[in-house]
C-alpha cells in the first residue's frame, strides 16, 4: 500500500528506530513524504503523535524529538509539507519557498491522516511548529475531530514582517498575484541557506544543534528551501487572518497549548497570546529568552516544550503504570498490623483499675451475685454505665474517706482467720450457697460473662468464701457506706454461732430486698 521513500542518515544524528517513510498521494496526485516511527519493544503504545514541521524544516531536523515522544512511549508520524523536504515543489526552482494558498495544505494533511489512521494508536497528539503550527491549528478550526490535544511551537499566527507593515505586505502580495509575480523572492529573501552561518541567526542559541541541521542539509541537498516568494507571503497573510477572528477558534474544544519565544523575530507573539485566550482550552507558555525554533534551543529551553507536553499528554494520553501501586498498600500493611497487636498486648490499664479501689473490689464481688452489672461496669467500662450512674456518689463516698485503706487489712485478716481457724463459716457458707443454687436468681446470674472477670482482680484462691460472706454485710454496705467494715465483722462471727438454718432461712428473705433496692434505684 506504501511504496517506500527516504529518510537521510547522518552519523551526528542517526535514523530513529523503527522508522519506516514512505510517499503519499497529495492534492492533484503530488507525490509527498511521510515517517511512521514506531518505539520497538515498548508494549501498547500510549498513543500517537502527527509531528508538523515548518516553513524548510524536513522530517529528519527532527529526529531528536522524535525520538523524545518515543522514549515516552508514543508512535510518531512526522511528514514534509508540499514545497519542502523530499516532497513535491510547487516550482521547479527548488529553493524557492512558494504557496498556492492554504486549502491544498490541508487537504493534504487531511489524507495523511488518513492513510495512516488504521496505525495510529489513539489518543492522537498534535504537535506542530511556526508554519506547521498554524497548519494543524486551521486543520482544528476546519472540524479535524479525531485529535485529544496540541501543543504548538511558536505558532505562525501572525508575521513578524521587519520593515513591512501589515497592510503594506498585503498590498504588495495582491499586487505580486495580480501581475503574476506570485513566483518572485519576497524583497530581501533571494539568499541560499547553505550560505547561512550560526553568527547573527534567529532561529537558536544552540551552535550544535544549528550545525547538525546543516550537516544533514549537505548529506542531501535536496532537503533544503530557500527564502519565501510573494506567493508563500500571500498564503501566510490569509490563514493568519482567517485564524484571527476569535468565534472560529471557540469552535476547537481540545486543549491547545502554544509555546512562545520570548526573543522570536520571525512570527508575532501577541497573535499568539490573542488565539490562547480565544480557545475555550487555550494556554500561553512564553519560553524566556529563546528565539524562534525553540525545539532547537539549548536544552534548558527546549525543556520547556518537552515539560509542556508531558502535562498535557498526562491527562490525555495519561501513562498505563497501574503495576507499581498494589505493590505500597501491602508493604504498608503489615506495619499497622504490628502496631495494632502492641496495644493489646499492653493491657496493664484493667490491672491498675483495681489497684486504686481495693474495696471497690470486695463490693463487686459482693453485688455481683445481686447484680453484676450494678457496680462492675463503674469500674472496668463504660458499658454499664447506665445501671451504675446513680451508684458513683454511693462509691466516691466510701473511697473519699481515709478509712479505706484501714479496710483493706481488715477484710485481709477476716479472710486469713475464717479460712484457717474455723471450717464452720465455710460449710455455713456452703449450706448458704445450696438455697441459693436452687433459687433461680443463682441460676439467671451465670448466664453474665462478667463474673468470670470477678475473680481475675480478687486473684485469691478462695473466691466462694468471700462470696458468702460478704452477702450478709451486703444490707448494711447499702444502707452505711462509712461503716461497713465494723458491721461486716459482727454479723459474720454472730452468724454462724447462733442460728444456722433459721438465719439461712431468714436471709434469703433478706437477701430478696436488696434486690429490689438495686431495681428502685434503676427507676
Amino acid at each position: 500500500m506504501f511504496e517506500p521513500a527516504p529518510l537521510i542518515d547522518i552519523p551526528e544524528d542517526p535514523v530513529p528506530p523503527g522508522a519506516e517513510a514512505s510517499w503519499y498521494a497529495g492534492v492533484g496526485g503530488v507525490k509527498l513524504r511521510a515517517a511512521l516511527f514506531t518505539p520497538p519493544g515498548r508494549g501498547p503504545a500510549r498513543g500517537s503523535v502527527v509531528l508538523s514541521g515548518g516553513r524548510t524544516e524536513p522530517i529528519e531536523k527532527y529526529f531528536e524529538t522524535i525520538r523524545d515522544f518515543m522514549d515516552r512511549g508514543f508512535v510518531v508520524l512526522a511528514h514534509d509539507w508540499r514545497g519542502q523536504g523530499l516532497s513535491a515543489r510547487e516550482l521547479p526552482d527548488r529553493l524557492k519557498g512558494h504557496a498556492r494558498g492554504y486549502k491544498a495544505y490541508l487537504e493534504d494533511y487531511r489524507r495523511l491522516l488518513n492513510a495512516y489512521e488504521e496505525r495510529l494508536p489513539r489518543p492522537w497528539i498534535a504537535v506542530g511548529h511556526s508554519m506547521g503550527g498554524c497548519l494543524t491549528l486551521l486543520a482544528l478550526v476546519s472540524g479535524e475531530k479525531r485529535f485529544a490535544g496540541a501543543v504548538l511551537s511558536a505558532p505562525m499566527l501572525g508575521l513578524a514582517l521587519g520593515r513591512y507593515t501589515q497592510l503594506s505586505a498585503v498590498a504588495l502580495s495582491r499586487l505580486s498575484l495580480t501581475f503574476g509575480r506570485a513566483g518572485r523572492y519576497m524583497l530581501g529573501q533571494a539568499g541560499s541557506p547553505f550560505d547561512e552561518t550560526f553568527e547573527g541567526n534567529k532561529l537558536t542559541h544552540d551552535e550544535r544543534r544549528f550545525a547538525r541541521f546543516r550537516a544533514q542539509l549537505q548529506a542531501n541537498p535536496d532537503l533544503a528551501t530557500g527564502g519565501p516568494t510573494w506567493g508563500w507571503i500571500d498564503f501566510a497573510l490569509k490563514a493568519t487572518a482567517y485564524l484571527s477572528h476569535p468565534e472560529r477558534l471557540r469552535a476547537v474544544t481540545v486543549p491547545v497549548d502554544i509555546l512562545s519565544a520570548g526573543e522570536d523575530e520571525i512570527v508575532d507573539n501577541a497573535a499568539q497570546a490573542a488565539a490562547a485566550r480565544n480557545l475555550p482550552q487555550g494556554r500561553l507558555i512564553t519560553v524566556p529568552g529563546a528565539r524562534h525554533e525553540i525545539l532547537m534551543e539549548t536544552d534548558d529551553m527546549r525543556n520547556f516544550f518537552l515539560r509542556v507536553f508531558d502535562t498535557l499528554t498526562g491527562k490525555a494520553a495519561p501513562k498505563p503504570a497501574g503495576a507499581p501501586k498494589p505493590a505500597p498498600p501491602p508493604s504498608a500493611e503489615p506495619a499497622p498490623a504490628a502496631s495494632v497487636p502492641a496495644p493489646a498486648a499492653a493491657a496493664p490499664k484493667p490491672t491498675p483499675a483495681p489497684t486504686p479501689t481495693p474495696a471497690a473490689a470486695v463490693k463487686p464481688a459482693v453485688k455481683a451475685a445481686r447484680k453484676p452489672a450494678a457496680k462492675k461496669p463503674a469500674v472496668a467500662k463504660p458499658a454499664a454505665a447506665t445501671a451504675a450512674a446513680p451508684k458513683p456518689a454511693a462509691a466516691s463516698k466510701p473511697v473519699a474517706p481515709p478509712k479505706p485503706p484501714a479496710a483493706k487489712a481488715a477484710p485481709k485478716t477476716a479472710a486469713a482467720k475464717p479460712a484457717a481457724q474455723k471450717p464452720a463459716p465455710s460449710k455455713v457458707a456452703s449450706k448458704a450457697a445450696a438455697p441459693k443454687a436452687t433459687a433461680p436468681k443463682a441460676a439467671a446470674k451465670p448466664k453474665a460473662s462478667k463474673p468470670a472477670a470477678a475473680p481475675k482482680p480478687a486473684a485469691a484462691p478462695k473466691p466462694a468464701a468471700a462470696k458468702p460472706a460478704p452477702k450478709a454485710v451486703a444490707k448494711p454496705a447499702a444502707k452505711k457506706p462509712a461503716v461497713k467494715p465494723a458491721t461486716a465483722k459482727a454479723p459474720a462471727a454472730a452468724k454462724p454461732a447462733a442460728t444456722k438454718k433459721p438465719a439461712a432461712a431468714a436471709k434469703p428473705s433478706a437477701a430478696k430486698k436488696p434486690a429490689g433496692k438495686p431495681a428502685s434505684a434503676k427507676t
